[in-house]
């Protein structure tokens, strides 16, 4: 009687000391997923500007404190589009769903203040203008990258729930990089005063989109109800656009002089 109450007692605890093998086991899981998660999205972010900077050859010009200048720069910048915004664009209070388009498209056109800091970062260095593009495109997308997706990386991506709005973010940040890269090339080569005619139409239309991308992508969301990975797919296909068509003018000036 004894032996067959031990068998019993063996059979019915030996189900619930698994179940809590497995608990115990499943704790330093999440744990372990969470850092895991954070280095992905820490390198997808990161690693690009690394390797841009160092593969550009900035490196071999000890052009890193240039680049910082460079985002404090651009930090001045920001600080000065917000004071503008807050003062002349209060938040729009309309309706649920309404998109208020002047609105929208009048404080894009603070962005302007971006061409005018990428234009005094590179006034104030010397160098040939490859040199000059990139440090004020790289000093400014890392500022942008640093003020705007470290914090949030930092909270969000350590959670406990995988969100892949952060993997979103990271390549988002990549986005920004070619992005600035651009528009620093567009910039240098508008301001150049020896621009032939035939390149000031394009130029000054890649100007333009450089300025209103952000614009015309919020207008693609709210009018086509784009979902998060068809908005960025979206966005990568219109700056890598700009960028070729950039590259392609900067090639064609810089071959012809």
């Amino acid at each position: 009687m004894l032996a067959s109450n031990i068998n019993v007692t063996v059979r019915l605890s030996a189900p619930m000391l698994l179940k809590l093998v497995g608990g115990f086991a499943s704790v330093g899981l999440p744990g372990n997923m969470t850092l895991f998660h954070f280095g992905n999205c820490f390198a997808l972010a990161y690693f690009p500007y690394f390797i841009t900077y160092k593969c550009s050859g900035l490196s071999e010009y000890n052009a890193f404190w240039r680049c910082v200048q460079a985002g404090a720069t651009y930090l001045f910048v920001q600080l000065c589009k917000m004071l503008f915004l807050a003062t002349f664009f209060p938040t729009w209070e309309g309706g649920a769903g309404v998109y208020d388009f002047v609105g929208e498209f009048m404080k894009a056109t603070v962005d302007l203040a971006d061409l005018l800091g990428l234009h005094l970062v590179m006034s104030r260095n010397a160098g040939k203008g490859e040199y000059k593009i990139m440090v004020a495109a790289m000093g400014w997308a890392t500022a942008e990258l640093v003020m705007s997706r470290c914090i949030p990386l930092w909270v969000g991506a350590r959670g406990i729930e995988f969100d892949w709005k952060y993997i979103q973010m990271s390549f988002d940040s990549n986005i920004s990089l070619v992005h600035y890269i651009a528009m620093a090339a567009v910039v240098w080569m508008f301001t150049r005063y020896d621009l032939p005619k035939s390149f000031r139409l394009p130029v000054t239309v890649l100007l333009g989109l450089c300025v209103y991308k952000a614009f015309l992508m919020e207008l693609f969301v709210h009018v086509f109800l784009l979902g998060s990975w068809t908005a960025l797919l979206v966005k990568a296909v219109l700056t890598g656009s700009i960028s070729l068509c950039s590259l392609f003018l900067f090639v064609t000036l810089v071959h012809s002089n």
